[in-house]
């Protein structure tokens, strides 16, 4: 084994504690009205006169950051003019909800966002209704999608918007040079209101955290030979919450016969194994082989811990090691270069990406990367190797940057969230040997708990006592 991995053991542990059944944090209405002012603000520094939000049942988090809703099985608008004023085009169905919205506004009947052969009563054209919410002629126009295009083209002419509706965005503007992709006021890691968050939000997004990763240890002691992946799969659902991801519990190849969720397959000895789920603020997986000894591994990758599995979690021990305000997105890069070299370990995403509502906001962490990284920043571990012929090797999950003044506020504000972090932090000091900075807090139970071998439910990995 190469020196600089002989830190790290498998070595018998307890497992993280978990914390079922706790309850939901409501993002309060003052925080609510802050996002606003966020957004109007924004829209200042970037001379738009008026904003126009889209949103579905799957990219919906712009427009719940202000509404605190989403249209469910329907297209919705929100329209912000930089006077603060709001209005709501909606399809039939949701039409319901605008009274109930976060941040009041008018609304108005948009039923071609209905669902297809419902009713078209009141069929007014789009531009007319953009019109009435705010949109003039000849006026600075943003449209925030969901999408932030990072290409070396011009973004800014980019829209991930139905066609039906640009094109009635442009008409209700006057021309297409006064519409613009607007995404990046809330999710840029640069400038994106979004990016960073308030004791507030941090404790509601820490429920979906804990919820994710309280159901991952949930399968991870349940997994064994002749079990199917339905049966592991159904053990990630969770407190009647919806899932940001498609779920996986997938044992052996992944994706016969092209699926994505979990089948009747059984689990057998020496497969490899995926499992995640992800709620609204967070996300956690784990992949690994279903073995009880190295011994067991199937002979190709025989030296699956030594090749990979350890390698890959000293990167992500350092990332968290690492993790600390003022630091750059470009120096987290390198350091994961430096330890997971890019050309040798195949990963091809960023190393640690921002979450929200969404399991992938943004991400600061990438080359050359001058972005500074906040207090107020949630992040999620996601650093994926890949060795050909090898099973792949997963503990991704969700922690945040918080300075003393954030802290003190979730003790005193949240003392129940507040209590389980501590107990988190102190897992990873006293149990896995990790030390993080002060301004690093956990939002996921399993932060830094790999289990390389799933049938094997006493050992983890653990950096040996310095």
């Amino acid at each position: 084994m190469n020196d600089s991995l002989v830190r790290f053991t498998l070595s018998p542990i307890p497992p993280p504690e978990s914390f079922p059944n706790v309850k939901s944090t409501l993002i309060s209405d003052e925080v609510m009205a802050l996002r606003l002012q966020n957004i109007l603000t924004a829209m200042q520094q970037h001379n738009f006169d008026t904003l126009v939000i889209y949103a579905d049942k799957e990219h919906g988090g712009n427009f719940e950051y202000l509404s605190g809703f989403i249209p469910r099985f329907e297209e919705a608008l929100l329209v912000v003019t930089a006077q603060g004023k709001l209005t709501y085009i909606m399809g039939n169905e949701n039409l319901k909800l605008v009274p109930h919205a976060r941040n009041p506004g008018a609304c108005l009947h948009a039923p071609i966002f209905s669902l297809p052969n419902q009713p078209m009563d009141n069929d007014a054209p789009l531009a007319t209704l953009l019109a009435e919410a705010g949109v003039k002629q000849a006026g600075m126009t943003g449209i925030a999608g969901w999408k932030l295009f990072t290409t070396q083209q011009n973004n800014a002419d980019r829209f991930d918007i139905p066609a039906f509706i640009l094109d009635e965005v442009i008409k209700a503007a006057g021309d297409r040079q006064y519409v613009t992709n607007a995404t990046g006021l809330f999710i840029s890691p640069q400038y994106g209101v979004r990016s960073l968050n308030s004791a507030s939000e941090i404790a509601c997004y820490e429920y979906g955290a804990n919820l994710a990763s309280t159901r991952i240890l949930r399968a991870l002691e349940a997994i064994d030979v002749g079990k199917s992946e339905k049966e592991i799969g159904q053990l990630l659902a969770g407190d009647g919450q919806p899932g940001n991801v498609v779920a996986i519990a997938a044992t052996g190849e992944r994706f016969a016969h092209a699926g994505l969720y979990p089948t009747d397959k059984q689990i057998q000895r020496g497969d490899k194994f995926s499992l995640t789920v992800g709620y609204k603020g967070g996300l956690t997986s784990r992949a690994a082989y279903v073995v009880a000894t190295e011994e067991e591994l199937p002979a190709p990758v025989a030296d699956w811990l030594p090749a990979l599995a350890i390698p890959y979690y000293r990167a992500v021990t350092t990332w968290l090691e690492a993790l600390r305000p003022g630091l750059t997105g470009g120096e987290l890069y390198q350091t994961i270069e430096a330890v997971l070299p890019k050309e040798r370990w195949h990963w091809h995403l960023n190393p640690g990406h921002l979450v929200a509502d969404e399991e992938w906001l943004c991400s600061p962490v990438y080359p050359d990367s001058t972005v500074r990284l906040q207090s107020g920043m949630i992040f999620q571990i996601d650093i994926i190797p890949s060795l050909p012929g090898y099973g792949g090797c997963s503990t991704e999950d969700t922690v945040a940057l918080a300075d003393e003044a954030l802290r003190k506020e979730l003790a005193a504000s949240y003392p129940e969230v507040w209590q389980r972090m501590e107990i988190r932090k102190a897992y990873l000091r006293d149990r896995l040997n990790l030390r993080v900075s002060e301004d690093l807090i956990l939002l996921s139970n399993t932060v830094g708990y790999l289990r390389p071998f799933l049938l094997d439910k006493q050992r983890a990995l653990v950096r040996a006592a310095r």
